[in-house]
This record gives C-alpha cells, sequence and structure tokens, in this order.
C-alpha cells in the first residue's frame, strides 16, 4: 500500500493562494482601475471623432440648404463707373512713329454718402433632424455722389463718353435675390441688370446704366432691395462717410468686422444696431482709374470674426499709372451672424472632454465604497461600469440631435445613473451603497453641466470644483485601513 504524505501544501495549494493575494490586493487592484481609465481613453476618442462627423454632416446639409437658399450675403455701397477713352501706343517704344489705338478705361467714384437701413427677418430652416439659419431682408441704401470735379480727373473732357456712365452694385449670392433691384436717381427711377460688360468689382455685380449730370452739385441714389441669405450679413462700407441701420427679430446675434456698433439693443429676442463709419480707414480712394478689378474677397468660412482666424494677406494698394489694384476682405467689413441658440455639437464636445475624468473620480469613489463596505467588485464589473459611463456620451449626442441638448443631457444622465446605481445594487446587495455611488455619479453629472453654463468662468470654476473633491477624497482615504483586505487574506 502506498503512502502519501499530506503534511506539505501542494504546488497547486501555494499558487491558487498567491493568486487570490495578488488579486485581491487594494494596491494592485488601484493600479489596475488606473490602466483600466487609460485604456477607456480608446473608446473616448471614438466618439470625440463621432461627434466631428455628425458635425460635418451637419454643416454639409446646411450648406447644401444655404446654395438652394442663398449664401452670407455682402451687400456693398454703389460705385459709380464713368467710362473714357485712353489713347495707347501699340510699340514698347514711345516715338512719333509708334502706332496709337485707342481703348476703353473707367473712371471709378465712391459716394460720398451712403445710408444702409436693413430690417432682417432670421429663421429655421429644417432638413431632415438638421437645420441651417437663413433669413429674409428687406433694405434701403440711399446716399449722394459729389460734383465731379473735371480739373482733378486728369483725362481730356473730349475723351469721357458721361452717357455711358453706370451705377455697379454688388452683392454676394444672386440667388438671394427676391425681385430685380429698383434704382431711383435724380427723379428717374431704374431697374438694375446683371452685368454683362466685365465691370466686375464685386463677387456678383448688379449694373444700371445713368443719365449722368456732370454740371450738377450732387446726384441722389436710392435703392431698394430684397435679399435672402444664410447664417451672416455683411456690408461693405465704401461711402465717404457710411452710416448703417440694422434690426431683426434674432435673440442671439454677434457683430464682427472692422467696427463694432455705436449703438446696439439685444436685451430682448429682437436686436438692433447702427455704425456710423468715417472713410479714414478705407484702403480705396475716392475716385481712382483703370480697368475693372474686384475690390474685395471674401472668406465665408470665417464663423468668428476676424479675430483668432489666420486672414489670407490682401496685397496693399500697388499704383500702376494712373490705376490701382486695392483688396479688401472680412477685415474691412460689418458683418452681423446669426448664431444658433445651442450649438449641440460644441456642447457635446465640451462635455466629452471631461469624459476621462469623470470615469477616474467614479471608479475611485466604487473603490473607496468597495473598502468601506468591506464588499469585492470584480475588475470585469469595473469594466461594465466603464462601458456605461462611455455609453453617455453617445446617448447625449443621439438624443441631442433630436430634442435638444438639455432635455439629452438630462434624460442620458438618469439612464447612466440609474443603470450603474442598479448595478452596484445587484453587486453588493445594499440600497445604501447604491445610493450613495448614484448620488455622487449624478453630483459629477451636475457639476459639469454647470460648467457648460458658465462658458468665461468655466476653467476657474471646474479647477476650485475638483480641487475640493480632490481634497474630499483625501479627508476619506485617512479613515479607511488600506490593509483590511491584505491582512484577512494574510491569515
Amino acid at each position: 500500500m502506498e503512502n502519501y504524505d499530506t503534511s506539505k501544501p501542494s504546488f497547486a495549494t501555494e499558487q491558487n493562494s498567491l493568486f487570490d493575494k495578488v488579486t485581491n490586493s487594494t494596491v494592485l487592484k488601484l493600479f489596475v482601475i488606473l490602466f483600466l481609465s487609460l485604456i477607456l481613453l480608446i473608446p473616448l476618442s471614438l466618439i470625440s471623432d463621432l461627434i466631428e462627423e455628425r458635425k460635418n454632416r451637419e454643416q454639409e446639409v446646411s450648406g447644401g440648404i444655404a446654395l438652394n437658399w442663398g449664401k452670407d450675403q455682402v451687400v456693398s455701397s454703389p460705385v459709380l463707373a464713368i467710362p473714357y477713352r485712353e489713347t495707347i501706343p501699340l510699340s514698347a517704344e514711345k516715338t512719333q512713329n509708334s502706332t496709337l489705338r485707342e481703348e476703353i478705361k473707367w473712371l471709378f467714384i465712391l459716394p460720398k454718402t451712403s445710408n444702409i437701413a436693413a430690417d432682417i427677418t432670421p429663421q429655421h430652416l429644417s432638413r431632415g433632424i438638421y437645420n441651417a439659419i437663413v433669413y429674409n431682408s428687406t433694405m434701403t441704401l440711399e446716399g449722394s455722389f459729389d460734383k465731379i470735379s473735371l480739373e482733378k480727373l486728369e483725362i481730356p473732357h473730349e475723351k469721357i463718353d458721361w452717357k455711358g456712365s453706370k451705377l455697379i452694385f454688388g452683392i454676394q449670392d444672386f440667388k438671394g435675390l427676391g425681385k430685380r433691384p429698383s434704382l431711383h436717381w435724380d427723379g428717374n427711377n431704374l431697374t438694375f441688370d446683371k452685368d454683362f460688360n466685365n465691370l466686375n468689382l464685386f463677387h456678383q455685380n448688379l449694373v444700371c446704366t445713368i443719365p449722368l449730370d456732370p454740371q450738377k452739385m450732387e446726384n441722389r441714389y436710392k435703392i431698394n432691395l430684397n435679399l435672402k441669405g444664410s447664417k451672416s450679413l455683411s456690408f461693405l462700407p465704401l461711402g465717404d462717410q457710411t452710416n448703417i441701420q440694422a434690426q431683426g427679430n434674432w435673440a442671439n446675434p454677434s457683430f464682427t468686422g472692422s467696427f463694432l456698433p455705436s449703438k446696439r439693443n439685444t436685451a430682448s429676442s429682437n436686436f438692433s444696431a447702427s455704425w456710423e463709419i468715417p472713410s479714414f480707414s478705407r484702403k480705396l480712394p475716392q475716385q481712382w482709374t483703370g480697368d475693372p478689378r474686384p475690390i474685395y474677397q471674401f472668406d465665408n468660412n470665417i464663423e468668428n470674426g476676424p479675430e483668432g482666424n489666420e486672414q489670407k494677406s490682401a496685397p496693399a494698394a500697388t499704383p500702376t499709372g494712373t490705376s490701382a489694384n486695392y483688396l479688401l476682405d472680412n477685415t474691412d467689413m460689418i458683418t452681423i451672424q446669426f448664431l444658433p441658440d445651442i450649438n449641440n455639437y460644441q456642447k457635446t464636445t465640451r462635455v466629452a472632454k471631461y469624459g476621462i475624468l469623470v470615469i477616474i473620480l467614479t471608479f475611485t469613489s466604487l473603490l473607496f465604497t468597495e473598502v468601506i463596505k468591506k464588499k469585492r467588485v470584480h475588475i470585469i464589473q469595473y469594466i461594465l461600469i466603464g462601458a456605461a459611463m462611455v455609453l453617455f456620451y453617445t446617448l447625449l449626442l443621439a438624443l441631442s440631435e433630436h430634442v435638444g441638448f438639455n432635455i439629452a443631457y438630462l434624460t442620458a444622465s438618469i439612464a447612466t445613473v440609474g443603470l450603474i446605481g442598479s448595478f452596484i445594487k445587484a453587486i453588493t446587495k445594499e440600497l445604501k451603497s447604491a445610493l450613495l455611488l448614484g448620488s455622487i455619479l449624478s453630483t459629477f453629472y451636475l457639476f459639469i453641466y454647470v460648467l457648460m453654463q458658465l462658458r468665461d468662468y468655466s476653467l476657474i470654476a471646474g479647477t476650485i470644483g475638483i480641487f475640493i473633491i480632490l481634497a474630499i477624497l483625501m479627508r476619506v482615504s485617512t479613515k479607511i485601513n488600506w490593509y483590511q483586505f491584505d491582512n484577512n487574506h494574510a491569515h
């Protein structure tokens, strides 16, 4: 009969004891939780990419709506254009035998006064779950041109074609025109036509032949315009003195550009603003000669005004003989942007940036609860709780596209807290522990929501709040016997 020595523990028993001791070590579990938190950065990053993708999709749909309705509009003061004949030698060397030919050049004159009054009615236009901000507007542009001084022109009087004089008026997108703009010029009722003579001073040009009297002391004009557009409305002030008055029924307008309003009222759901702009900062002279060339370049991708955006550099005024090339840009305009009441994607992005912080604080609170209540929570259960907190951001994104950010945040928070709280109750078999952790997680979500509302003060409020949370955790940690589990398994 064989004898077995049972006085010594088997290798399997020693291995199991060592494994149990390692896996139940509080310190080791803390490091595993920290590692798990870092792993959860991967799905958080994928969610941030998903938010950006949905944001780009919204911009794409919004751009499609604007393409059919009318893009960001730019309305300029009109420019007076007078043709004249200029004699030019055909050969490079100007000699007596040079062959001469005549070319048509233009004299461009800016108005002495330019008064613009705009009544704007923005609205939301939806396509599927997305919407764009569009507007209708009614405008009146009126002002005057000074008497033309023939002595300052340095152009022979007989070479000027006064009957070919035209008034050029520019906008950004013809699709926004509700009807043909009308012109009242010194008692004459006229209408604008699309430019067919390549007088392309603006992005899209309206031209009207006018009966110009060079002897008249002042030539007055008045333009009536119905214009549709989207997102923003810009004015290009070209007069020696430009006065702009704008009003509309929008609660969240943004005024950007070269000048801020001298007067504004945005206290209610309606707004009104006015500008008084002299020509001292204008890059264009009062008059110049030469070929028609564009005088401005508009970038409709700049959403937040010129501050903090890299502008395309515009060439400075470079005279060439009697001609000059001037190029204005967004910084020379007055812009009214019609911002959405709530930017769901921007707010969701800001909330997602706090994702890792909420996960770490929740795991830390769960670990403290585990140690205090002497109830072990398996690492697999930590992973499931982490997955639920990551899913919160996807749920928030999906709901916010349909019901708005505030309701979506409330719904996603309640759902996540309820799910995790019920899971903790099932693990610990204690309602008190579930309510405690649910309250802690609710406090975290409330704290982040408050940060979203503070905007300018979110950094200091967030820093103070995290400091207080850390102080509480440090205080609680001093009341815990961190070796109680290790000691229990050592005996």
